[in-house]
């Protein structure tokens, strides 16, 4: 999905939420120019995801329940945020995560320092958070307003829809969802909210 077919959605979801797009063009600026000079080509991506089976696990509280159904080794694994730390503590080290830095840093700097790409995503929310971009390797930026230098749209909105985008975008043959639960009555009405987001852009993308 290129730009000009996600933006109509994305100024959806800002009229949606009441948010700002110009507090998230100004975290793509930010995260930009921390990226200058070490971002990652995008291109590592297509070479981890092209034609693979791809897992993407989300943080919902049934991830672990699902995952003891599935023999993860069939498959790339594709990690939203705080389900990185599920999946450290089962042994398994995610190969890409997407993140907008809500979720146990550490254990994805970790991840990171073992192997995991890092796909970090800039919103009006966390630019006190980016920096942390300096000390990672294989980082790319994301953005869900315009791209910008370092800074890629591959469309969606929350991390665990982002990641199914990303995967589609990479040319996955096949995506596999893990730890959604999309109908999560113990969340608040933000949350609530985003899940029904992640459930149709997601919808968007199996159409």
């Amino acid at each position: 999905m290129n730009f000009k077919q996600w933006e109509p959605i994305y100024e959806e979801i800002l009229r949606d939420f009441g948010w700002s797009r110009t507090k998230d063009e100004e975290a793509a600026r930010l995260l930009s120019n921390l990226l200058s000079g070490k971002a990652a080509d995008p291109s590592i991506l297509k070479e981890k995801l092209h034609g693979k089976d791809v897992l993407v696990c989300g943080n919902a509280p049934v991830l672990s329940d699902d995952l003891d159904k599935i023999d993860t080794n069939r498959y790339v694994i594709i990690a939203a945020d705080g389900a990185t730390s599920v999946l450290l503590r089962r042994g398994i080290i995610p190969d890409v995560i997407v993140t907008d830095l809500d979720g146990y840093i550490p254990d994805e700097i970790e991840a990171n320092r073992r192997g995991a790409i890092m796909v970090v995503h800039a919103h009006g929310h966390n630019m006190d958070k980016l920096g942390i971009v300096k000390t990672l390797s294989n980082v790319i930026g994301t953005t869900q307003s315009a791209p910008l230098s370092n800074v890629h749209n591959f469309g969606g909105f929350s991390d665990g829809d982002r990641c199914v985008f990303l995967a589609r975008a990479s040319g996955a043959r096949s995506i596999r969802l893990a730890g959604f639960y999309f109908e999560d009555e113990n969340v608040g009405d933000i949350k609530k909210k985003k899940l029904r987001w992640a459930r149709r852009l997601i919808a968007m993308i199996h159409q």
